[in-house]
């Protein structure tokens, strides 16, 4: 779920119903759409959502899609 409109392609909106957060507040459901990153990385049916604060993701539901998650430690250097 994002509130970022610019990241999907092909957006026409239509009203979805709801989500209800952890604290009781509610959003919008405004469709569902395609995002991409401009390259062949394309996820399919997610939710663009009025006035989210936060881009969300829920990892089993790629993975039920077919797609592999991988968690790898981030290295970095102190100059």
């Amino acid at each position: 779920m994002t509130s970022d409109l610019a990241k999907f392609t092909k957006l026409s909106l239509k009203n979805e119903g709801i989500v209800t957060y952890r604290d009781n507040n509610k959003g919008k459901i405004l469709g569902t759409r395609t995002i991409s990153n401009g390259s062949s990385f394309n996820i399919k049916d997610v939710l663009p959502v009025e006035s989210l604060k936060h881009n969300l993701i829920s990892i089993t539901e790629l993975c039920d899609k077919g797609y592999n998650v991988v968690f790898e430690p981030k290295s970095f250097s102190y100059i």
